[in-house]
C-alpha cells in the first residue's frame, strides 16, 4: 500500500512539473480535453437520437482512441523515453530495497542479540528458580502497587520457550554481575483477566485482551527480592537503580522494556515474535 501511494504521489508530482514547465504538455492536455468534450457532445447527441446506436459503434470508437493514443506516443516520444523510467524505477528500487522493518506494525520474528548472549542461549537450558511463598504477593507494599498480583499466574512452563530463557538468562545476569536477585511477579495472563484489569483504568493497563503479549506467554512482569521480601516501589532508589540495569540486560538480550514507554511499565518485558499477535 505504502510503495502504491509513493508512485501515485510520484505520478502526480511528475505531471504537475511537466504541465507548468512544459506550454506543449499544456497544450496537449487542453487538447485532449477538448477532444474528450466533443466526443461527449457528439456521443449524446447519438444516444437521443439513435436510441443507443452508438453503443454499436464502441468497438470503432476504441480503436480510434488507441490510433490516437498511439500517435500520441510516437510524437512525444523524447518525454516518454525519460518520463517513463523517472516514474517507474523509484518505485522499483525501493521495492527491491524494501525491509520489512520498514512496514508500520512490522514485528520482528528475530531480534539481534550480543553474540556472547546468543551462544548461551542455544547452550544450556536455563532452570526456573524456585517458587516464592504465596505470602510475598499479599503484602501491604504489593498490594498498594500491584493489586491483584495474588491470582496472577507465575508459571513458567505457560511461557514461549525462547522468552522463558532469555527472562532467566537476564535473572542470572541481574544476579551474577549486579547483585539483584529478580523476581517473577506474572506470565501469562488470560484474556478475562486482561480484560479485567483493563476495566481498572490506565493506570494498570491499556491493553484489553489479546492486545498484550501476556495472552501469549510472551511477557512478564518482574520485581526485586530482598531480605525476604518482595521490592517493588518505584521510590527506593536501589530498586530504581535496579530497574535500570534490568532494562539495559533485558534489551541486550532482544527484549522489549516497558520502562522505554511513555506510561512506564519498569518491570515489563516483552518479545515480540512476527505473526503472533494479530493486529
Amino acid at each position: 500500500m505504502l510503495i502504491f501511494l509513493a508512485l501515485l504521489y510520484f505520478c502526480l508530482a511528475c505531471s504537475l512539473i511537466w504541465l507548468a514547465c512544459f506550454p506543449g504538455g499544456r497544450a496537449s492536455v487542453l487538447h485532449f480535453l477538448g477532444g474528450l468534450q466533443r466526443r461527449f457532445h457528439t456521443r449524446a447527441g447519438g444516444w437521443r437520437a439513435s436510441g443507443g446506436s452508438a453503443l454499436r459503434d464502441a468497438g470503432p470508437a476504441l480503436r480510434w482512441r488507441w490510433r490516437d493514443a498511439r500517435g500520441w506516443i510516437r510524437s512525444h516520444r523524447p518525454f516518454v523515453a525519460v518520463g517513463l523510467p523517472l516514474v517507474l524505477i523509484p518505485p522499483l528500487v525501493a521495492l527491491l530495497l524494501r525491509r520489512p522493518d520498514m512496514l508500520p506494525g512490522y514485528e520482528p520474528s528475530d531480534t539481534v542479540v550480543d553474540a556472547q548472549v546468543a551462544a548461551l542461549l542455544k547452550g544450556e537450558q536455563l532452570v526456573p528458580p524456585a517458587s516464592l511463598p504465596p505470602v510475598a504477593f499479599t503484602t501491604r507494599e504489593v498490594e498498594l502497587v500491584r493489586p491483584m498480583l495474588v491470582d496472577a499466574s507465575r508459571n513458567w512452563g505457560l511461557l514461549h520457550p525462547d522468552f522463558s530463557q532469555r527472562l532467566l538468562l537476564a535473572f542470572r545476569i541481574m544476579k551474577e554481575k549486579y547483585g539483584y536477585e529478580m523476581a517473577l511477579l506474572e506470565g501469562y495472563r488470560s484474556p478475562a483477566r486482561q480484560d479485567l484489569l483493563a476495566k481498572m483504568g490506565s493506570a494498570v493497563t491499556n491493553a484489553k485482551a489479546f492486545q498484550s503479549w501476556h495472552q501469549y506467554g510472551l511477557a512478564a512482569d518482574c520485581a526485586f527480592w530482598r531480605d525476604g521480601k518482595l521490592v517493588i516501589s518505584e521510590k527506593d532508589p536501589w530498586a530504581m537503580r535496579g530497574y535500570q540495569l534490568y532494562g539495559e540486560v533485558a534489551e541486550s538480550l532482544g527484549l522489549t522494556w516497558g520502562g522505554r514507554w511513555t506510561m512506564m511499565d519498569l518491570g515489563h518485558t516483552e518479545l515480540r515474535l512476527r505473526g503472533v499477535m494479530r493486529r
